[in-house]
């Protein structure tokens, strides 16, 4: 029989411009796709968490046309598009970004770390998370009801489950390279609490906040300038 050999292939788009330690700037493997694609079968993984629906699919409100196009998600073809990121971003395919995930308990969510960036802590209150690293490092935890914490660092090929509705946070330490990884979760609208977000731009009032982190109203007003919430 032929032997079999795999070459690597250059990607014509910027996303071969993304640095990882394990692998080379400007090019990737076909073992890094194959990551990609097995990464499909983390959906199975996620616990769900919709309601069960009682036909194939959702349609929308007066639809009148459904075709291959409705079960059709291209707003990742961004990640192949665009230069790599400079800050943490994240692409989502929940139900708000693609309809046909309606009732079939399942989303799903790009992350790109920078070097030096993080996604800050938060919560998904209709679901666990998922998450396949791809490339790079992340450092990553939660706290569960009895305030443990529990973190680990992870390298590309890891997986890390984040429970139910457990504050968590990934970061990327790495002063030089990105990180990327793929969420996979059990319900098309996860929702995200940003726990930084829902405390110090949301308008809870100075004294509240002061008192129940032991600290002053002009500390609590620093917080809130820092993040961009309005003044009263």
């Amino acid at each position: 029989p032929q032997s079999t050999t795999f070459k690597i292939i250059k990607i014509p788009y910027p996303l071969h411009q993304i640095k990882f330690s394990s692998m080379a700037s400007t090019i990737f493997s076909i073992k890094f796709f194959s990551l990609f694609i097995s990464s499909i079968a983390i959906i199975g993984m996620a616990t769900a968490g919709d309601p069960n629906i009682l036909s194939d699919f959702v349609l929308p409100q007066n639809a009148t046309l459904i075709d291959g196009n409705f079960f059709t998600f291209t707003g990742m073809r961004s990640l192949f598009l665009s230069s790599p990121p400079t800050t943490f971003k994240v692409l989502k395919a929940s139900m708000a970004e693609f309809p046909a995930l309606n009732g079939q308990s399942v989303s799903y969510a790009i992350l790109e770390f920078a070097n030096g960036t993080i996604n800050p802590p938060h919560i998904h209150p209709r679901s666990a998370e998922l998450l396949f690293l791809l490339g790079g490092t992340l450092q990553v935890g939660f706290v569960d009801t009895t305030n443990k914490l529990f973190t680990q660092t992870l390298t590309a090929g890891d997986l890390f489950v984040f429970p139910k509705g457990l504050v968590h946070f990934q970061y990327n330490a790495d002063p030089q390279d990105l990180a990327l990884a793929i969420s996979a979760f059990g319900s098309a609208n996860a929702g995200t609490v940003s726990i930084p977000n829902t405390l110090f731009t949301t308008g809870i009032d100075d004294n509240v906040l002061a008192k129940s982190f032991k600290t002053d109203v002009a500390t609590i007003q620093a917080l809130k300038a820092a993040l961009g919430a309005p003044k009263p």
